[in-house]
């Protein structure tokens, strides 16, 4: 080895092949390869009627969750790049803020088919003849089950920035935009990547209705895992079930041992600790391709250009960070701001009110408000079951390495798997048993939603300082003392965190687990996501327009009155400083 490295210095060569490079080369070029013919076949012509047909042949498989997993990734690069914008701005300006963080608990309330029934004329109309409208359609969908956490999760990390962090920026003269790569993304990076994962998993979910589009009698079914799945359980097809699990499982190891164990072992340089991991975390691909010549020509050559971005040469030096004069134009400016939301605001208010209210009475207002009540329960008592068994779960897998090596899958693949693949389980227990459909509407929902909890406090866990941890094994601290001094405030943040999400989901799963269906046997529970989902499908707009609307008043609800003040309250007492 040092004979081949002392012939290339003296040759003058940047870097050599070797075995590993080319193996590595391999898996990156056929990665690649396979992802750009799966974009080739999104543009196909296509016209509203035309039938697109899904196959639950075992062979289709394969092509089917390559198309699934790219809408995924390209709705996942845009929630990152729309996550570093939006979540930015809500935590650096207070006059953003009170703008954002009420518009996304009103978007984070909006369910899927909501979202499907607005924008799929749109998108049809922006490519007509081409297949691209239902695809752009499906990805927006997805983006939107993926990018609210995501948002709420980098607000949190950088309201919660340690004070010594920010000292120790200005100490260094930062610029804003170098203080923004270099401290703050850095800082969030590891709960980042957790929400990351959580939101690839839940797009799971939320993919059997954004590639079976049903709206108005109208059914497109894009290639894909979500139409295999919803073609499957219309034709009560168990084997197909079992194909499309099975495949799902490999899919989620294949993304999580080439995409997400690689970035949380990158990301562990990031956290915010002294004392080093004493079991540090591996991933196999990482080690591979630490083991190559190329990764390291172009881990100098990504260094560079990074360096470039952050620390551009227009940049004035001696940057002083200057505090904004209040005068009067600012005044104005915001009075304008303030004012053109709220115009906009009362305008829709407005328009949405005399579309519903021309054509419903107050019988079908109140029996609307009626239905989520009761879904609101459902909800409220999800995010109640799902934190008493979770929270203690997470800290006990955030806290051990080892443990969390394997939990991770594992826990990846629960948080994936679509709640609506449990329709057989629970129509056949249903039927069997006689079973109230309410009470088994709320297991349903409790199972889909309990993810955001435990990957927020996994995530918390994470990046808990270990120096605390061994102080209070050097006073003895144990039992219930630990969990209320120690444990509790430090995860508390990211807690509420993934309540405030965790219920946001749960509030769209109520639109797929309150109407259940396998083959000819449908169940319907008392609630408005069964009320959405049912005149979606025959087309009633005007009660879709009322059950949307008035879900999303109980969503805002919630969370101003409930998680708002809990989230004020993990700002102010538990921040890491």
């Amino acid at each position: 080895m040092s004979l081949r490295a002392n012939f290339y210095q003296k040759s003058g060569a940047t870097f050599a092949f070797n075995p590993w490079d080319l193996l590595a080369l391999v898996i990156v070029l056929a990665i690649f390869t396979a992802l750009g013919w799966a974009a080739t076949k999104m543009s196909h012509p296509f016209n509203l009627g035309d039938q697109i047909p899904i196959s639950l042949g075992y062979s289709h498989l394969p092509y089917y969750a390559l198309e699934s997993v790219l809408r995924m990734l390209i709705a996942l690069a845009v929630s990152i790049v729309v996550t570093f914008v939006v979540g930015a701005l809500a935590a650096k300006s207070k006059h953003a803020e009170r703008i954002i963080i009420p518009c996304i608990d009103i978007l984070q309330s909006v369910p899927v088919l909501g979202f499907l029934s607005i924008t799929i004329s749109g998108f049809i109309a922006l490519f007509p003849g081409s297949l691209l409208g239902p695809q752009f359609c499906t990805i927006f969908v997805l983006f939107t089950a993926q990018v609210w956490n995501m948002i709420f999760g980098f607000y949190q990390s950088l309201r919660t920035l340690p004070d010594d962090l920010i000292e120790a920026a200005r100490m260094f003269n930062l610029s804003p935009w170098q203080r923004f790569w270099r401290l703050e993304v850095p800082f969030a990076m590891p709960n980042l990547l957790w929400n990351m994962m959580v939101s690839m998993s839940q797009c799971w979910v939320p993919l059997t209705f954004s590639e079976a589009i049903s709206v108005a009698n109208q059914n497109i079914h894009l290639p894909g895992i979500g139409s295999y799945i919803f073609v499957a359980i219309q034709q009560a097809n168990m084997h197909a079930i079992f194909a499309a699990i099975i495949t799902m499982f490999i899919v989620i190891a294949f993304y999580d041992q080439l995409m997400f164990r690689p970035l949380i072992k990158w990301a562990e340089k990031f956290k915010f600790e002294s004392l080093p991991d004493e079991r540090p975390s591996r991933a196999w691909f990482t080690s591979l391709l630490h083991r190559t010549h190329l990764s390291r020509y172009l881990g100098k050559l990504t260094a560079k250009i990074s360096d470039r971005f952050i620390n551009p040469r227009w940049r004035k030096t001696g940057y002083q960070e200057t505090v904004p004069r209040n005068n009067q134009w600012n005044k104005i400016l915001l009075v304008l701001l303030y004012g053109s939301v709220l115009a906009g605001l009362g305008f829709g208010i407005f328009q949405l009110g005399d579309f519903v209210f021309a054509n419903l009475g107050w019988v079908e207002i109140r029996h609307a408000l009626l239905l989520a009540l009761a879904s609101g329960a459902r909800v409220f008592l999800a995010v109640i079951i799902s934190s008493i068994i979770w929270v203690p779960l997470g800290v006990l897998i955030g806290r051990h390495r080892t443990l969390a090596k394997f939990a991770q899958p594992v826990v990846q693949f629960c948080a994936a798997f679509p709640t609506n693949l449990l329709y057989p389980l629970a129509v056949l227990l249903i039927l069997r048993y006689n079973l109230d459909v309410n009470l088994w509407v709320t297991i349903l929902i409790v199972i889909g939603a309990q993810w955001y909890i435990l990957f927020n406090v996994i995530a918390g866990m994470s990046t808990f300082p270990k120096e605390i941890l061994y102080a209070a094994k050097i006073f003895n601290v144990k039992g219930w003392l630990w969990w209320r001094q120690v444990i509790l405030p430090g995860i508390f943040p990211y807690y509420i965190t993934g309540a405030i999400t965790a219920a946001g989901g749960a509030w769209n799963l109520t639109i797929i687990a309150e109407l259940i269906s396998w083959g000819t046997h449908t169940y319907k529970a008392f609630g408005v996501g069964a009320y959405i989902t049912e005149y979606t499908n025959s087309g009633d707009f005007h009660r879709v327009a009322l059950g949307i609307g008035i879900m999303c008043c109980f969503v805002i609800a919630f969370n101003w009155i409930l998680w708002r003040p809990m989230y004020n309250l993990a700002e102010r007492r538990f921040k890491i400083s």
